[in-house]
């Protein structure tokens, strides 16, 4: 029987399965740069409302884990907090995880199964082209 290849600490940082909640507040820094708790708590009550206290657990969660960092806020009592690495890795195995379990290793059924869900815009159809036009040339 083959022995599997050992990861680096790093590698399996980056591909950790983290709870949707987490990947959520990962998402609003990632986007964001940098955000106080009552920012990412507004910009998560839309589809995930939270107590002040739930994104603050979280928070503490995912600073242990490495994936967050915080800092004094330049006003006030609060804290600045910021994603600490780039959020490509944790979704490239989030996504590589999806399609193998659940597209049944078929990338072509996961992009499918999002424009059944919603029909890219013009801008996405061009920029979906620029994409495969560039995995084309490097292919």
């Amino acid at each position: 029987m083959a022995r599997r290849k050992a990861r680096s600490a790093e590698a399996r940082a980056s591909e950790q399965i983290l709870p949707e909640a987490e990947m959520e507040i990962l998402a609003v820094l990632h986007a964001r740069g940098e955000a106080e708790a009552s920012d990412i708590r507004e910009a998560l009550a839309g589809y995930r409302p939270m107590s002040h206290a739930s994104v603050l657990t979280l928070l503490g969660r995912l600073e242990e884990k490495g994936l967050v960092s915080r800092q004094k806020a330049p006003v006030g009592k609060a804290f600045l907090y910021a994603a600490v690495k780039s959020a490509k890795p944790m979704y490239r195995g989030l996504l590589r995880r999806v399609v193998r379990r659940i597209f049944a290793n078929d990338p072509a059924q996961l992009v499918a199964s999002l424009f059944d869900a919603r029909p890219p815009t013009r801008d996405e159809l061009r920029q979906i082209r620029e994409i495969v036009e560039e995995l084309e040339k490097h292919g």
